[in-house]
Order: structure tokens, then C-alpha cells, then sequence
């Protein structure tokens, strides 16, 4: 099946002139979530991934399905203040401000080897602090994997720039 059939556009939101792609209806979609964790995980299959680190919050649901079929551990990255132990934190831009990315102290061992998994990737601001979160803990970025791509935005283009290969199931022209 077409996965971009499964994923609902809703016009001018959050702001007028915004094509919101809307994954929500994939995941409730019991065959189209079952054959996008497929998909995303045979792009990573190869790359012999130890971690797959899950952006919060719609990573957590690929994140973790993805991990648990490549038999790797699983990495929640998060809002400032929301992980109970000791945390390393990335500060990073948002569209009006910044906002903090954290994970635990200990959720990866220097060197391993860590896919980044999340629903869309569109300007990067996120992935790319997913990306300097992760190699502050020497981890090796060996993938990132989005479901939907929006190229127009160039997150992708800047992901590869930094030497992480990039990989999405769809991609939608324009915002």
C-alpha cells in the first residue's frame, strides 16, 4: 500500500499557508503502521544499530517498535525536565525562541552505534540537536530515519551535511 495515502493533510494549521501532515492517521491505520515500521526498519537493518534514539513525542511510538524489531535498546530523547536521572542536555532554535533536548547520563556507551528515528523531519532544528545530543555522549550516528520528509524545508539536506545518512518512507513537495 501507498503510505502517503494514510497520512491526512490538514490545511493552514498551525498557521495559515501550513500543510500540517498529520501521521496520526497511519498509526491507527492497523496494516499501514505495521508495514512503516517494516519499511523503516529494513533501511536500517544494515546499518548494525545498538540504539535507536526516538524524539519525543511520535518517535517514542517508531522509536521503540523499530528498536525492539532490530533487537537494539532504545534511547527517549526529551523535554527539558522530564527524565528522572541525570541528564546531558543540547539547547536549539525554534521557530520564536529555543527549547532544550535531554537524555539520561547513561543511555548510551561512547562509540556505540545510534539511528535516529522520528515521524518527519522538515527544517532539522530538532534532528539536528538529536544529532550534537548524541555525539556529545561519543555516540556514532549511523542513520536517521524519518517516515514523512518535507525537502522543500531542507532538514534532510542539513543532516547530510553533517555526515548522518537520511532515509524517509514519503516525501511531501512544499510546507
Amino acid at each position: 500500500m501507498d503510505l502517503k495515502d494514510r497520512v491526512r493533510t490538514i490545511p493552514d494549521f498551525p498557521a495559515p499557508g501550513i500543510m500540517f501532515r498529520d501521521i496520526t492517521t497511519l498509526f491507527g491505520d492497523a496494516a499501514a503502521f505495521g508495514q512503516c515500521i517494516d519499511e523503516l526498519v529494513l533501511r536500517l537493518a544494515s546499518s548494525q544499530v545498538d540504539r535507536v534514539a526516538g524524539i519525543e513525542a511520535r518517535g517514542f511510538i517508531l522509536g521503540g517498535a523499530v528498536a525492539a524489531r532490530l533487537g537494539a535498546g532504545f534511547i527517549p530523547l526529551r523535554k527539558k525536565g522530564k527524565l528522572p536521572h541525570r541528564t546531558i542536555a543540547v539547547e536549539y532554535a525554534l521557530e520564536y525562541g529555543t527549547a532544550e533536548m535531554e537524555m539520561h547520563l547513561d543511555a548510551v556507551a561512547a562509540g556505540e552505534r545510534v539511528a535516529i528515528v522520528d515521524d518527519l523531519i522538515a527544517t532539522g532544528g530538532t534532528a539536528i540537536a538529536a544529532v550534537q545530543l548524541l555525539r556529545q555522549a561519543e555516540a556514532q550516528i549511523v542513520a536517521a530515519a524519518f517516515v514523512i520528509d518535507l525537502p522543500d524545508l531542507g532538514g534532510a539536506a542539513k543532516l547530510a551535511g553533517m555526515g548522518v545518512p537520511v532515509s524517509s518512507l514519503i516525501a511531501f513537495g512544499g510546507h
